[in-house]
């Protein structure tokens, strides 16, 4: 099936939902079907090397589709919201000039938000050595920080995650103060999200993490052996945060798996909450369900 897409915004899917709640599933089913292509819309699976810990597909299952956008950037650099929208619309443009449908498919819902209300950002260079310097820092002393440059954006931060309170300092010591976002939507966006029982998804997820542990060690010591230190690799949170910190020394193994299981599913309640709260979200129960809704979306 081909797409002639003539509207004036250019229509996208975007499969967002729960950690372990099937989207890369359902993304490469309906992309077979609709002769589409996917773009990675998780924030830790386009970096290079983090596969188990970041529940990255397969080889074999990637092969199934066209990917755009996963296991190309370097992990000892960070990669930036602005750099993914622009190589998203990279991405979108050469998936349209084939006449396929474009897919985003992640579970970083501030793609997602980016994405839909059409943000632009500030374009301002990483500053390697600020970077380095607020990295050792504690998340309280990285709010405080923000919070006498830019008590504004403090309000708007995710205030639990390091890196983009790092950018946010960094913008803002470079301009005075982070400035409002410019949004201008291009896209007119289809959001699907399966719907999976909560008590279901969390015995999935626990199963999947005592699946992965043992390949999620190995990673983070194949990483160490590239070069990565402790602090940069348990910046990334969740699963490479609590291995990281057992291989570290700090905490036993089985402390680490319980530890990382919890933070698992409070993302995952995070992830219903903020999900719950956009409209335009279609939760689907069943993969025809969510092909049923895509044919509604293209008339």
């Amino acid at each position: 099936m081909e797409f002639k897409l003539e509207t004036k915004k250019n229509k996208v899917v975007f499969i967002a939902g729960l950690t372990a709640s099937g989207k890369s599933d359902l993304a490469i089913w309906l992309a077979r079907r609709i002769g589409g292509e996917i773009i990675n819309a998780d924030s830790r699976q386009i970096y290079l090397g983090l596969d188990f810990g970041s529940a990255k597909i397969s080889k074999t299952e990637e092969k199934k589709v066209k990917h755009y956008l996963l296991s190309f950037a370097s992990p000892r650099q960070n990669y930036s919201l602005g750099r993914w929208l622009e190589d998203a619309d990279q991405a979108v443009k050469k998936i349209i000039r084939a006449g396929r449908m474009p897919i985003f498919c992640g579970g970083t819902l501030l793609y997602l938000k980016s994405l839909v209300e059409g943000w632009r950002l500030v374009k301002v260079k990483p500053n390697r050595k600020l970077r380095k310097d607020l990295e050792k820092k504690t998340l309280a002393d990285l709010l405080s920080a923000l919070k006498k440059i830019d008590p504004v954006r403090l309000k708007t931060v995710d205030q639990n995650n390091k890196r983009r309170i790092i950018r946010a300092i960094e913008i803002g010591r470079q301009l005075g103060s982070v400035p409002v976002l410019k949004k201008q939507s291009q896209y007119e966006v289809l959001i699907l999200a399966p719907r999976v029982e909560f008590s279901r998804l969390e015995l999935k997820i626990a199963k999947r993490l005592g699946q992965r542990r043992a390949n999620i060690v190995k990673e983070i010591k194949n990483l160490r052996r590239k070069g990565l230190s402790f602090d940069r690799i348990i910046n990334f949170g969740l699963e490479y945060r609590w291995f990281g910190r057992y291989l570290r020394g700090d905490i036993d193994l089985i402390e680490a798996e319980e530890k990382c299981l919890v933070d698992i599913i409070r993302l995952a309640k995070r992830q219903r909450r903020e999900l719950e709260r956009i409209s335009a979200v279609h939760w689907v129960k069943t993969k025809i369900e969510a092909l049923s809704t895509f044919k509604k979306f293209l008339k």
